[in-house]
């Protein structure tokens, strides 16, 4: 029988089965604290807009809202697209960016630019790499969006370029 000297069976086998059950504790903890650090977001390094987008104008800007085929509403922005430089655009992002009536952003959308190309008898929004910008040309262009926060004040978003390819 297990006295003061002597360690009990019953205390041995307790001691046995809380020792794998801790390590497989502990190991489990290394695979989630390894995927977290994996899967953690990279900060973005703020380098500025591209190097072209000096040369890509945005203007007359229009917005607009229409009920689709299922009753959503869907907003759209409208407006022209300029090419001040020297290379063609193949691509362009924007960053919308929808405030509150207390000035702070509420909802922020980057969308690749669509320039209204006329198919046919119909105008169809078509993205720049289908129809570059040449230099010194413009073109319309129509922004959708599927949703706008309802805290939004009704005014026009900021517009930011933030990605712009040439050729």
């Amino acid at each position: 029988m297990g006295g003061f000297i002597e360690p009990s069976p019953l205390n041995q086998e307790r001691e046995s089965n809380l020792k794998p059950i801790l390590a497989g504790f502990a190991l489990l903890i290394m695979v989630v604290g390894v995927v977290v650090f994996l899967l953690r977001e990279k900060p973005k390094a703020n380098s500025g807009p591209p190097p072209y987008a000096t040369n890509v104008k945005i203007a007359d800007l229009k917005m607009s809202a229409a009920e689709n085929f299922v009753g959503a509403s869907v907003s759209y922005l409208e407006g022209t697209v300029s090419n001040a430089g020297d290379k063609i655009v193949t691509h362009v992002v924007i960053r919308l960016s929808f405030k509150d009536s207390l000035g702070q952003v509420v909802q922020t959308e980057d969308i690749p630019l669509h320039v209204i190309e006329t198919v046919g008898p119909y105008n169809d929004a078509v993205d720049l790499s289908a129809s570059p910008l040449p230099p010194g040309k413009s073109k319309p262009f129509r922004l959708t969006l599927e949703h706008i926060s309802a805290d939004w004040n009704r005014e026009y978003p900021s517009v930011v370029l933030v990605d712009v390819l040439t050729k």
